[in-house]
């Protein structure tokens, strides 16, 4: 990379807007330090704004406000952004979608005749799978569950991203389960996080005791804009949710509430580690060799699943109260293979 692009880079990295280190954009661009200070020092000749900070999390900024003029993209540049606008649009919700067209007009008006030709034709050989059903834990389980229609879920990811943006709080109303809607909750919102086709917002309940929280949008049945908040500091980054983090969290509030447990062999605890779900539990080995899962389970039609699934050497302990149903349903598939 010449210097020309390598300062360009740079530029664009310190739009983001956080502080990058010297030493972080050297290991980036496979240069000295040295050399990223001289970089440093063209941008500033330039009247490109950029400061620095010190400390343990400094590094160069660039002055708020500064505007950075329209910069060309080449074939695969532009190419690479209309393939996140087609992943967008292959997902059940996608916030923005009127915004996503518009920008995607925009981008396209805006290059040169032969290279928008190849772009147009991207949509035509790159495709992208929607995402497969669940088999062995379903998320809709109980259909008296109240779920918001599509478009309300639009407007609710869209809303609490923009309140995001705008540093606002929101005021929401979410339903976890077949009970009376809660109250509104005044929430400070964090990130949205997409994962198995579902929407999740992120975020800390203004009143309480400062946990973070995740709600599934399509279960917020209202959402509205709250007071804005003070102009902090905030270091949050989604990245800390991703590999299912999260999940390991809503999993032991989920377990201290419904708590359920199987014994099973380690072979089958192996494959249920790997799993979305039952991969957040708890798993332990007992005396006996045996293997067993603690984790929090509402609905005994998807404990007995689990265990007919699982076969031989699996053993729903408890609740106790769902193992005859487990019994029973093995009852009737002797008698419909003794036939």
């Amino acid at each position: 990379m010449n210097r020309i692009d390598r300062t360009l880079s740079i530029l664009l990295l310190l739009r983001g807007g956080r502080a990058v280190s010297a030493a972080n954009l050297a290991r980036r661009f496979e240069v000295s330090v040295r050399t990223i200070y001289r970089d440093i020092e063209i941008l500033g000749a330039q009247g490109v704004p950029i400061y620095s900070e010190m400390g343990r999390t400094g590094g160069f900024r660039l002055h708020e406000g500064y505007f950075l003029p329209p910069v060309a993209l080449g074939a695969e540049e532009a190419i690479t952004l209309i393939l996140g606008l087609l992943i967008l649009k292959r997902l059940r919700v996608a916030p923005f979608p009127a915004e996503a067209e518009t920008a995607e007009r925009k981008l396209m008006a805006a290059l040169p005749a032969d290279t928008r030709d190849r772009v147009s034709r991207a949509g035509r050989f790159i495709g992208f799978e929607s995402v497969p059903a669940d088999l062995l834990h379903r998320e809709d389980d109980n259909p008296e569950v109240p779920r918001s229609s599509p478009g309300t879920e639009t407007a609710v990811v869209g809303l609490f991203l923009r309140s995001i943006l705008d540093r606002s709080r929101v005021r929401l109303r979410y339903s976890a389960s077949s009970r009376e809607e809660a109250p509104y909750a005044e929430v400070e919102p964090y990130a949205v996080l997409w994962d198995r086709d579902r929407w999740y917002l992120a975020g800390r309940k203004t009143a309480g005791n400062g946990e973070l929280r995740m709600w599934r949008a399509d279960r917020v049945s209202d959402l509205k804009r709250g007071p804005s908040l003070k102009p902090t500091r905030n270091d949050f980054d989604v990245a800390d949710l991703l590999e299912r983090k999260w999940m390991r969290g809503a999993m032991v509030r989920w377990t201290l509430n419904n708590p359920a447990r199987v014994a099973m062999t380690g072979r089958q605890a192996g494959l249920l580690k790997r799993d979305w779900y039952y991969g957040s539990a708890v798993f332990s080995e007992e005396a006996d060799g045996r293997v067993v899962m603690t984790y929090g389970e509402s609905y005994p039609e998807a404990a007995t699943e689990l265990v007919r699934w699982l076969g031989p050497g699996a053993e729903l302990l408890e609740p106790k109260e769902w193992r005859p149903l487990v019994v029973e349903e093995l009852r009737i598939m002797l008698a419909t293979h003794l036939k």
